[in-house]
């Protein structure tokens, strides 16, 4: 069965040893007992297969028979407790991570998997959306953003800025390198997601200067700082416009229609269904002398007279009847990061509201990470592995897959990875 080299098990695993190599070490010689690439890989084997006990019964089995998977598969030394664990990946700065995306991305673009994800010719779909991954009444640090309820009860929280390129037609999603919404000089100064995304267009076009980029929003982000932050960057935009939050902007395209200047295209699908489109290029983003002049369009799905579907953006892409019905498609696009990433992360397995720990500092934005990187290497056997795609189709859901292998992992001491999917494919060649 044909694993390619370069985005296997292994090549990726020791990308992730080659960062985890290259974290600062912040403790005395001393008093190291596991090296930072072990404790950060304990870390991740936990996340890749979802299981928070699964530390605990690698260093059972170490005790007992001198080898364990952990060794094996994830070439880890020293297994440390989970305190030890919390302890150290608290003081590591969470940026010393983020290369492993681009060197995750790099492979998939190297081996030309990311072609099936163009869109509007040589453009790819970067989609941004936020959610929070840790809140509490009672725990907190000093990154932690505040929220005080009616009732006068302050609530902690961590939220994220994510990022990921999608397509449409395209069911997997690939992560790229998130940004915290976290304050920074303790609770001073709130952050807020429109300000992570100004930090995060900039280290999205540092990552990837040349890529031609759509970023896609929801209407948090149609506001004429960000939409100039996102030109400055060279990047195009497609973003949610609600009316009311674009009372100008809505009161120039009304007058456009009764003049009979916007353009409308109409056509009935094979089920029946009406789709309506209207636009028009150059209008005012809203009524500052030095607004940004922006393209509008609108969309109505319309099924047995009753509207399914309506929403409107702004983009910088010229708007025309060649392209309509794939903006509105690039638009519509934006739900993946929700149902895709999010939804996946919260509720398939992923656990990413569980608390692996909060920490004083940087645990459990590390957790995140260490999670994430989990799903954007699983996002790669999903697209890329023969072995680990045979293995999704025999146990029909991705939650008995991983069920499984959790399962053999405690029961069987394996050399590698491929051979953990070979065995729950084909037990009896095993017997």
């Amino acid at each position: 069965m044909h694993i390619k080299k370069d985005l296997s098990f292994s090549a990726l695993r020791k990308k992730l040893s080659a960062c985890f190599e290259s974290l600062p070490e912040h403790r005395q010689s001393e008093k190291i007992k596991h090296s930072l690439h072990d404790v950060f890989m304990s870390g991740f084997a936990m996340m890749h297969f979802q299981d928070p006990a699964l530390l605990q019964f690698q260093r059972n089995l170490e005790e007992g028979l001198r080898r364990n998977n952990l060794r094996n598969i994830f070439q880890v030394q020293s297994i440390p407790k989970d305190s030890q664990m919390r302890a150290v990946v608290d003081k590591v700065d969470s940026s010393g991570l983020e290369p492993v995306f681009d060197d995750f991305f790099a492979v998939l673009q190297r081996g030309k998997h990311l072609e099936q994800y163009r869109f509007l010719g040589d453009h790819y779909l970067v989609c941004l959306d936020g959610s929070g991954y840790f809140g509490s009444e009672e725990i907190c640090c000093s990154g932690c953003l505040r929220k005080e309820s009616k009732n006068g009860k302050i609530r902690y929280e961590h939220q994220i800025l994510q990022a990921a390129l999608m397509h449409p037609d395209m069911r997997h999603v690939i992560p790229l390198v998130p940004e915290a919404v976290r304050n920074t000089d303790g609770t001073d100064k709130q952050d807020c997601e429109t300000k992570a995304g100004k930090r995060l267009l900039k280290k999205i076009r540092k990552s990837h200067p040349k890529l031609k980029i759509i970023i896609v929003g929801d209407g948090l982000y149609s506001k004429q700082p960000f939409i100039e932050e996102v030109k400055a960057s060279g990047i195009n935009y497609i973003l949610v416009a609600k009316p009311d939050d674009h009372k100008i902007l809505m009161e120039w395209v009304n007058e456009q229609r009764q003049l009979k200047e916007v353009s409308r295209m109409e056509f009935r699908d094979l089920k029946g269904r009406l789709h309506v489109y209207e636009w028009i290029n150059e209008v005012p983003l809203n009524g500052n002398k030095e607004t940004v002049m922006t393209n509008y369009f609108e969309y109505w799905l319309i099924d047995n007279g009753k509207v399914g579907y309506h929403n409107s953006w702004v983009t910088n892409i010229p708007i025309n009847e060649q392209n309509i019905k794939e903006l509105v498609r690039g638009g519509r696009c934006r739900w993946k990061i929700e149902n895709e990433t999010f939804n996946t992360l919260k509720n398939q397995g992923y656990h990413i509201e569980h608390n692996f720990g909060h920490g004083k500092k940087n645990l459990s934005m590390n957790f995140f990470l260490l999670n994430l990187i989990a799903f954007f290497m699983h996002q790669i056997f999903e697209l890329t592995d023969d072995l680990y795609q045979e293995c999704r189709r025999a146990f029909g859901s991705k939650r008995n897959l991983w069920d499984h292998l959790r399962v053999s992992i405690r029961l069987l001491i394996l050399p590698d990875w491929e051979t953990l999917l070979l065995r729950i494919l084909k037990p009896s060649e095993f017997v």
